[in-house]
């Protein structure tokens, strides 16, 4: 059996760009803070996310994030109110630098680069994204039901949608969507790296695959 793929540290707070302003994310806003608001709150959730490296999400507490970060238990609670809120923060953080990576960052993820070549990095910086925060996504992804009506879930299938029909794909493209989102299912990424053995490598390249055939390119790489 092949270990869990441990939760990377945070990336670094980046400014939110125009075009991102706005966008739903993993509270269904977004916030505006003060200035030394917003670097006491990424100061907590650099110290979560270095715990959730660490030992993973399930072994960290309110307590062991104030100590990591040097201040008051009741600093923390205050922030996030409990622990759940202290994980969807986490996966707040790390959703809005995913987007801004893909709705304005450099090609080919971001604009620039042919939509097939944009949908196939996608891909890929999904997976690993899934992979990085696997430890927060399975402990905070217990309701189905909300998970497939998550604001930060139907901005990536409306790029994904987006992306399909800028290459040509016709058809049911609402349908097309919600299975190619699948591929990015915590639970499957997991089941697969975890309990199959499946290395990243195999992931990323069944994903090309997948994009391949699905806008029916080439032996010459090029769509018909």
């Amino acid at each position: 059996m092949t270990p869990p793929f441990r939760s990377a540290q945070l990336p670094p707070p980046a400014p939110v760009p125009e075009r991102a302003q706005g966008l739903p994310m993993a509270d269904g806003g977004v916030a505006t803070e003060r200035a030394d608001a917003a670097r006491n709150r990424m100061r907590l959730l650099e110290a979560a996310a270095r715990l959730v490296a660490e030992h993973g999400a399930e072994h960290v507490t309110m307590e062991a994030v104030a100590c990591a970060a040097s201040v008051g238990k009741g600093t923390v609670f205050r922030r996030f109110g409990d622990r759940v809120g202290l994980m969807y923060a986490l996966l707040d953080h790390s959703e809005r630098a995913f987007q801004q990576a893909f709705l304005s960052g450099p090609p080919p993820l971001g604009p620039g680069a042919p939509p097939v070549e944009r949908l196939e990095a996608f891909g890929v910086a999904a997976i690993r994204h899934t992979l990085a925060y696997m430890d927060v996504l399975l402990e905070t992804d217990q309701d189905a039901n909300r998970r497939y009506s998550h604001p930060a879930r139907l901005v990536r299938g409306t790029h994904i949608a987006v992306l399909l029909r800028e290459a040509g794909v016709t058809g049911d493209l609402a349908l097309l969507t919600e299975n190619l989102l699948g591929c990015f299912e915590p639970p499957l990424v997991n089941h697969l790296r975890t309990v199959r053995g499946m290395p990243v490598e195999r992931l990323e390249a069944g994903w090309r695959d997948l994009v391949d055939r699905t806008v029916r390119r080439g032996p010459s790489g090029c769509c018909p």
